[in-house]
């Protein structure tokens, strides 16, 4: 099997560690080799953080190349445009619409840009832009974005459900487990 690469992409901080934690988890249980590698920002102060989650018969390198992304995961919408450059052709985002203001915005320098899903959808990428955020907070609490992600993510793969969910059940603590379940129902069925 050809390697497929998914980058999630995010700002520290949103849980795209325990996302990426899972996927490996998943991928490990189907038998596939895996690499997974995070790269980071300046994530303890909410700048961009980026992981690599890379799988197939046998990975090499856990490094994921422009032109390579089979799949971006984006926990915020600009970290989604950032990272376009990334994604192969018929490659696909799914993207949270949530907009956290990066310190250029904060600080005045610079403004959020505009209608951002527009632009990514007429520069020709495949964008599946949603509200996870709400999702989250409908499943308990607004930290759940990574597993409303993780179930929206569960659409475009062959993996049961059920091996999505034993993947939640070794990656997310008991105490959150149900929470984290509904999150995962929520993405995977709006």
């Amino acid at each position: 099997m050809e390697t497929k690469n998914i980058m999630i992409v995010g700002v520290g901080g949103q849980g795209s560690l325990l996302a990426s934690k899972l996927l490996g988890k998943l991928l490990l249980t189907e038998g596939y080799d895996v690499k997974v590698s995070e790269v980071h920002g300046m994530s303890q102060r909410g700048g961009s953080v980026v992981t690599y989650v890379r799988y197939g018969d046998r990975v090499c390198s856990p490094v994921i190349d422009k032109g390579e992304a089979d799949f971006i995961v984006s926990f915020e919408l600009l970290e989604a445009a950032r990272w376009t450059e990334y994604l192969r052709t018929n490659g696909k985002i799914v993207t949270n619409t949530q907009q956290i203001n990066p310190m250029p915005v904060i600080t005045g320098a610079a403004e959020y840009p505009e209608r951002l899903v527009d632009k990514m959808c007429a520069a020709g990428f495949d964008v599946d832009a949603f509200d996870a955020l709400s999702l989250a907070e409908q499943a308990g609490s607004s930290k759940a974005v990574n597993l409303v992600l993780m179930g929206r993510l569960s659409k475009y793969f062959d993996f049961s459900k059920e091996a999505w969910l034993n993947a939640i059940e070794v990656s997310v603590p008991a105490k959150f487990l149900q929470m984290n379940k509904k999150a995962f129902e929520l993405g995977l069925n709006t």
